[in-house]
């Protein structure tokens, strides 16, 4: 508001709050970060480079914040709006939403208290705070512990977002200051852990020490549900297609297709396979809804056969590894899926071309998100780790 207005007199007007007030919370605010914000002038203040750096950042973490009593009226299906709906003050404390994040992902007030070094009474202080203000509960207080109530589970994601904003600052400070910092949280689906994002990631590290790089291994359905809460920076595989995902902004990095692998020395590895020899195979498949399994099957309704019925369902690529490299099964996985094996001959692709099996690889991010440097280095990296593979 000071940035806007130009003036902090102006902004305690717009913010029913006194000069003085608006004078040291800015004041606090500098001293925290270790910098000056603004430059302070007889005829008002002016951001800093500094200042007009994390303004950004600032104005997301607002935004997502006052959007949450539009969302609680709907839930109370109520019209009015007032003073409280414009500057929801009482979300306007960094750790009280802490509180109320840590404890609604872990719903113990006792756990919540020990994991920030704090009373049980400072929890219960800060949610009496949060509800008052939100005019609903927020927390089903039951024995098994404080479970979210719909009011909860509404503004959650709001709350996550804005906290997410603000622990980004920092690093945007120290970028501007020409040195990468900070963490990346990566949301890593199977067709790019075999060497796509560990080579970006051995890029970034190489070229900045201090970046700090979190996987997350996660079904698809979880690993979006935490983009959205901005608890991941983006999501690297398989894209979408669904209508679910208009929030979602997706670049496609390249395409590829399934491919079926077997052990060296397969009875079907010498020749080509025809079509009738699948029936009698044991198969290791990608879980039921997959998309990878809808295209198989696809595939074979294509070749007039029936879908493959898996003896094992797995995902994970030493359990595939294992299982091929023992027995005579076959697993049905995506060109990149088994990259090194491949490439090492440690397992070998049958001769049987699986039609409409192709689909887009890349990356998943929310649109109109704000990436931290970190962030952006990493998406480079990967890019680059494309483009070599593209010049080879």
């Amino acid at each position: 508001m000071t940035a806007e207005q130009g003036a902090a007199s102006l902004a305690a007007l717009n913010l029913f709050r006194t000069q003085s007030a608006i004078t040291r919370s800015i004041r606090d605010l500098e001293h925290t970060l270790a910098i000056s914000l603004f430059e302070r002038h007889a005829k008002g203040m002016l951001l800093t480079d500094l200042g007009n750096v994390i303004l950004p950042r600032a104005r997301s973490a607002m935004e997502e914040l006052t959007r949450i009593p539009a969302l609680l009226r709907r839930l109370q299906q109520r019209d009015d709006e007032g003073i409280e709906d414009l500057e929801p003050t009482w979300l306007f404390n960094e750790r009280r939403l802490q509180i109320f994040l840590s404890l609604y992902r872990q719903q113990h007030a006792l756990h919540v208290a020990q994991a920030l070094d704090i009373t049980q009474s400072a929890v219960s202080a800060a949610l009496k705070v949060l509800e008052k203000g939100a005019g609903m509960y927020l927390f089903h207080r039951t024995p098994k512990g404080m479970l979210p109530t719909p009011a909860g589970h509404e503004i959650a994601p709001c709350i996550s977002r804005a906290l997410n904003a603000l622990h980004h600052i920092p690093e945007e400070i120290t970028a501007h200051r020409g040195d990468l910092t900070g963490s990346v949280r990566v949301g890593a689906l199977p067709l790019s852990r075999a060497r796509l994002l560990p080579q970006a990631m051995i890029k970034l590290i190489s070229r900045h020490p201090g970046i700090k790089i979190v996987t997350n291994e996660s079904g698809f359905t979880a690993l979006i549900a935490e983009l959205r809460a901005g608890d991941i920076d983006f999501i690297i595989g398989a894209l979408r297609n669904e209508k679910m995902l208009l929030d979602i902004h997706s670049e496609i990095l390249f395409e590829e297709e399934l491919i079926l692998l077997a052990r060296p020395n397969h009875p079907l590895s010498d020749r080509r396979v025809k079509n009738q020899e699948l029936k009698d195979i044991q198969w290791v498949l990608p879980r039921n809804h997959a998309p990878s399994r809808h295209l198989l099957e696809v595939a074979f309704c294509k070749m007039g056969l029936a879908s493959p019925q898996p003896v094992v369902e797995s995902g994970d690529p030493a359990v595939v590894r294992a299982l091929l490299l023992g027995s005579d099964m076959v697993a049905a996985v995506s060109s990149h899926q088994l990259d090194f094996e491949v490439s090492e001959g440690i397992l070998i692709p049958l001769q049987v071309n699986l039609t409409g099996t192709r689909r887009e690889i890349g990356l998943m991010t929310r649109q109109k998100a704000l990436n931290s440097p970190a962030t952006d280095a990493l998406i480079n990296c990967v890019r680059e780790v494309i483009q070599s593979s593209n010049d080879k």
